[in-house]
């Protein structure tokens, strides 16, 4: 009885979540192995040669990102892995990298910057970036460490910036008649706490702390786009996002395109007349072609009050973010 009540609330759960349609459940077998596994998904099937295209997707973290009813992955240790395998492999001659991200944390981003800068000066193997949907902040940062970048006329990208949200409950606190009092070794040990205003002086702090990480960003622009000079870029880096046409005219992406364009260029970067297409994944998951899902527990959402619940401690305290997020 135990397990048919258990069976019946958990088909009672599911069917909530999918509404009112017909479900079917199916029951496979999880293999042990998680190591990366190969699918062709397009290109000349016969040629030799390979193009590997590699996700970067949802908000870029150094963290596991758990998801609803998935495994979820950390998207920084998931890009080395691909990377990794795509270096180990003399068949493929070129990466493409694709972004649909509006960018992360300041510290996620520069790591996933430098995997990419890191594969390209190791392997020689040229990496072109395609921009999807939304490629901002630190999306757009990541691009910058690849040899090209191609993004399609209607991709949202730029935001060049770094900011830190914060937010206090004083008010709300002391309406309730609740005051929060911290024990501290030092005066900015608790500065940026959701627990009372920020200070003058501690805005200072972080002011500091943002104006290096923005000087950060503007550098990592200058270096992946020569064609720039430091005054433009400056000029570009107020934290305004661009079509993907703008973008093309001002310099900040060099070709406009669809991701069967950026398997072009890298092609003719690697110099190969044709090849196979080839995505990594894990065992368990399908990718019948190149546009097949992001990876999975990607958020659907860039709004960090959406974020899973699990996780608001962390997010609720100061965090240097690249990051496009209107809706915050």
């Amino acid at each position: 009885m135990v397990g048919r009540a258990t069976s019946f609330v958990l088909s009672a759960a599911l069917a909530i979540l999918v509404g009112c349609q017909p479900v079917a459940y199916k029951i496979v077998p999880v293999p042990l192995d998680k190591d990366l596994e190969e699918t062709v998904v397009g290109g000349s099937r016969r040629a030799a040669d390979k193009v590997a295209v590699v996700d970067v997707s949802g908000l870029l973290v150094d963290e596991y990102r758990r998801g609803l009813l998935v495994e979820g992955e950390n998207p920084v240790a998931l890009l080395q892995e691909n990377l990794d395998r795509a270096a180990e492999d003399r068949r493929v001659r070129a990466v493409v990298v694709r972004i649909n991200s509006p960018g992360g944390t300041v510290t996620a981003s520069d790591l996933m910057y430098l995997q990419i800068r890191s594969f390209r000066e190791h392997t020689s193997k040229p990496v072109v970036a395609v921009l999807m949907d939304v490629s901002a902040s630190g999306g757009y940062y990541v691009a910058c460490a690849c040899d090209y970048i191609v993004a399609h006329p209607t991709t949202v990208t730029g935001s060049i910036g770094v900011m830190m949200q914060t937010f206090s409950l004083a008010g709300t606190m002391q309406k309730l008649g609740i005051r929060a009092d911290a024990i501290k070794s030092g005066p900015y040990k608790d500065a940026g706490s959701l627990l009372r205003d920020l200070k003058q002086t501690e805005r200072d702090v972080f002011q500091k702390l943002i104006d290096e990480f923005h000087e950060r960003f503007v550098q990592v622009v200058d270096t992946g786009r020569p064609g720039l000079s430091a005054e433009q870029i400056e000029k570009l880096a107020d934290g305004r996002v661009y079509s993907g046409k703008q973008a093309h005219e001002l310099g900040l992406v060099d070709q406009l395109g669809t991701l069967a364009n950026a398997v072009t260029a890298a092609c003719e970067r690697a110099g190969v007349a044709e090849a196979r297409v080839v995505r990594y994944h894990r065992p368990d998951a399908w990718r019948p072609n190149v546009y097949a899902g992001a990876p999975s527990g990607a958020p659907t959402t860039v709004n960090l009050v959406s974020l899973q619940l699990g996780d608001w401690p962390a997010w609720c305290g100061p965090r240097f973010l690249y990051l496009w997020s209107p809706g915050l």
